[in-house]
């Protein structure tokens, strides 16, 4: 499979996929800290918490609180999950999730050739992040 990905100027369109934006503690941590909030002021605010996964409330009329017209209000300190899109384990493994993705990512084919081995490094730094998604 042929993996070129380049992220597109001003492009949010895997922001705007209906789903929700997992966090690790360590995402907390440092998207509380960008926004000069302690965590659990943070948590109370912006995340909904279950027993074993942490999320993004979403507001009305956009997936993630953070998603402004202009694109990633805390682009610098971004979830994992957002970071290492679209270099996920379930698409970076498929290549038919990967062509799917590729309908509305318009990075994918875009950009150098990327290694399956850098991808799957990629992927595997998701499931460490998030090991409750990936049993």
């Amino acid at each position: 499979m042929d993996l070129r990905f380049a992220c597109q100027p001003g492009c949010t369109k895997c922001c705007d996929q209906d789903g929700y934006v997992y966090l690790s503690e360590e995402d907390v941590r440092q998207a509380a800290k960008f926004v000069e909030m302690s965590p659990a002021a943070f948590e109370a605010r912006y995340i909904y918490r279950t027993r074993h996964q942490r999320r993004f409330r979403k507001p009305r009329d956009k997936q993630c609180p953070f998603l402004e017209s202009n694109g990633c209000s805390i682009h610098p300190a971004k979830p994992t999950q957002c970071r290492t899109f679209p270099f996920w384990p379930e698409i970076v493994e498929r290549r038919d999730t990967w062509l799917r993705t590729a309908r509305y990512c318009p990075g994918i084919g875009k950009g150098e050739l990327i290694q399956i081995g850098s991808a799957m490094e990629i992927a595997e730094e998701q499931r460490r992040a998030y090991p409750e998604l990936y049993k």
